[in-house]
């Protein structure tokens, strides 16, 4: 009598070979039940280190469709070990199943004593492998219903510890070391006018160094650090749970990425503040003032300058742009008067601004606009230039540091789905099973926090690196601009002159009245240096203290 012909299929999740799931262990038993039940095996494919998740990258289980499909070798069974090696996707096992009996082959799971040819096989299947799936991604639930637990209960979920704290068994406890900057990131951040750019310029340039972290951060500090310690409830006594959330691809079975959450629930910690709960709501309010946009009320052709850039005699802070508009009896405009003036803020007394005086916006202006026209009109500009177009970009150190953190990040992510294979494996009636699953829980919460850190790294990296080339193509714009200035500068709308201002000049400070000797300007900073009286300059000063402050060499300036 003629044997029925049959393939064998095994699979193992991980390369890592399980007592009674190994290929070879598979293959054994599948082979005895061929031979007791006199058929024979006219095919044998083998998926190794493949999650059992989903058919699309388990290359040797298609093939065997495909052979079925064509009818290659007449099979009438697929044997498989146990359900769970055929698949653990309830949706793949039913549809491959069905595929597979449209062409007259059933399926045989030997361990589990079900054969689809019969009428209860199918039922037994359908319900198995919608519990294998149920099984597999209840660990992942798992493991995030006990992350929002422990956030709940104010204590932290695990993995490095934020800049100015250390983990001391399991607690958050203060790194006074770095703390002192945290506290001093909350105190400018709302009691200057700084933002997170300047802040953090302010840091690396007062000498404050960025403590080398276990997790290898850089020693500098980057707007994006800024920003992360400012938003960071954890400072203020708090822990925030779901930042960040594993969001399942559109269009995509079984595919997921991370995605930023601008709403997440924020709980009281154990942990003791660094600043206070008042101090952290106050940087929120100026986080969110921040970035908000001015809606242009008046003459739309008209721009102010050096709003943002001009600054209070007084207290210090940028001054602001504004009109005062002129109308005749019957109420049509025939005069509008631009000044700048002072926002009034609070200075490091507690005493609000007193200073009242109103510029006249053409003025200010023309005083600026005067400095720099002598300054692109000296010999030695042109060399200057020339010498600074030459320079190049060094982000070397960064770009290795960048390559180094995307092959951690390959790493952990490689890791953390080698553990999400071996959960996949996880059999209910191993006495074990228990015992592993708190094991894998464990282990997926380290790498979760890992991988969270490493991209929160990746980004400032970028960042900085975005930032360097950005600096370097914007000085090499406002030379060539700075170059054909006396050509060019009249001829720009309002609109590109504060551009090009703002790209240019730091800061411009003035007397609090016109000096006897007719002098308006107390000092000009530039972002880039300037040759001014035949020196190469970042800053010009008219208050009788020495008239240049820096002196730089053009070609020498780091981007």
């Amino acid at each position: 009598m003629k044997k029925v012909n049959c393939y064998i299929y095994t699979r193992v999740s991980t390369a890592m070979q399980v007592d009674g799931y190994s290929l070879d262990a598979q293959r054994e038993k599948l082979r005895k039940y061929a031979d007791f039940q006199e058929m024979h095996i006219a095919g044998e494919y083998s998926d190794e280190g493949k999650s059992g998740k989903n058919i699309a990258n388990r290359p040797q289980f298609q093939q065997m469709l495909q052979d079925i499909e064509t009818g290659k070798d007449d099979v009438s069974f697929v044997l498989v070990f146990k359900l769970s090696r055929f698949g653990r996707n309830a949706a793949d096992v039913l549809s491959s199943l069905q595929f597979m009996q449209d062409f007259g082959v059933n399926l045989i799971c030997v361990e589990d004593s079900i054969d689809s040819s019969r009428d209860s096989g199918k039922l037994m299947i359908s319900v198995l492998s919608a519990v294998a799936e149920i099984e597999r991604e209840n660990i992942l639930v798992q493991t995030m219903a006990g992350r929002k637990q422990k956030a709940k209960e104010g204590k932290w979920n695990g993995g490095f510890a934020p800049y100015g704290y250390y983990l001391e068994k399991g607690e958050l406890k203060i790194a006074e070391d770095e703390a002192e900057v945290i506290r001093v990131i909350f105190d400018q951040y709302v009691h200057t006018t700084m933002g997170v750019h300047a802040l953090a310029k302010y840091l690396n340039q007062s000498g404050y160094i960025k403590k080398q972290r276990q997790n290898g951060t850089l020693n500098m500090f980057s707007a994006s650090f800024v920003k992360f310690v400012l938003d960071n409830p954890i400072y203020c006594g708090r822990v925030a749970f779901g930042r960040r959330k594993t969001e399942k691809i559109n269009g995509e079975r079984n595919q997921y990425h991370i995605v930023k959450q601008t709403d997440y629930p924020v709980y009281d910690g154990i942990h003791e503040a660094i600043v206070s709960k008042e101090l952290w709501q106050l940087a929120q309010e100026k986080r969110k003032e921040n970035s908000g946009k001015w809606e242009k009320k008046y003459n739309l052709d008209h721009e102010h300058l050096l709003s943002g850039i001009l600054c209070c005699p007084v207290c210090g802070a940028k001054m602001y742009g504004n009109v005062n508009r002129k109308k005749k009896p019957d109420g049509t405009i025939y005069k509008d008067h631009f000044y700048y003036a002072c926002k009034h803020r609070m200075k490091v007394d507690g005493h609000r601004c007193d200073y009242h005086r109103q510029w006249n916006q053409d003025v200010i202006n023309a005083a600026v606009e005067e400095v720099i026209h002598k300054a692109v009109n000296q010999p030695q500009f042109e060399t200057a230039v020339k010498e600074r177009f030459n320079s190049e970009v060094d982000t070397n150190e960064l770009e290795n540091k960048l390559a180094d953190l995307k092959k951690q990040l390959r790493q952990q992510t490689g890791a953390k789905d080698r553990l999400s294979l071996q959960a996949d494996q996880l059999d209910v009636s191993d006495r074990h099973y228990e015992r592993k699953y708190r094991d894998i829980e464990k282990r997926m919460n380290a790498f979760y926090d890992e991988i969270e850190r490493i991209e929160e790294e990746i980004e400032s990296v970028q960042h900085q690196i975005t930032v360097i080339r950005e600096q370097k193509i914007t000085a090499e714009n406002i030379y060539e601009f700075l170059y054909l200035y006396d050509i060019i500068y009249q001829k720009m709308t309002d609109a590109e002159k504060k551009r090009f201002l703002n790209s240019f000049l730091e800061s411009v400070e003035i007397f609090p009245e016109k000096q006897p000797d007719g002098k308006i300007l107390k000092s000009i900073s530039f972002r880039f240096p300037i040759i001014y009286d035949g020196e190469s300059v970042t800053k010009i000063r008219w208050d009788k203290k020495s008239q240049v402050e820096t002196v730089v060499l053009m070609s020498r300036v780091q981007d």
